[in-house]
């Protein structure tokens, strides 16, 4: 089974949510579930930090695209954070996830 670790930070009614290491099929329920458990307070503002997650499959993407949808609908605000030189920001750029969410590059 692959590895991915979710660390949620809360701060000022935002939610900093930091994903690492690798989500395909065989784990994305499990950080699917703990990325609604850090929401479930529901939070201002969301933000999805990748820059330490080294691969994401179409699996992936799908609770990405499911997170957002169901912010959306609450009205909570997301913003995923993306190395500008990822392979993550690229497959996130190419599946139009912009049109439901902020996309920024990693802060320094």
């Amino acid at each position: 089974m692959t590895a991915a670790s979710v660390q949620a930070t809360a701060e000022d009614g935002s939610m900093h949510i930091a994903l690492s290491g690798e989500i395909d099929l065989a784990n994305v329920d499990a950080v699917e579930e703990e990325i609604r458990a850090a929401t479930s307070h529901q939070p201002n503002a969301v933000s999805v930090d990748l820059t330490e997650l080294t691969y994401v499959d179409s699996a992936g993407i799908r609770m990405l695209f499911s997170l957002a949808s169901r912010l959306r609908a609450l009205r909570i605000v997301l913003e995923l954070i993306v190395p500008l030189d990822s392979p993550t920001r690229r497959l996130i750029e190419l599946s139009g996830f912009e049109s439901l969410a902020a996309l920024r590059p990693a802060r320094h």
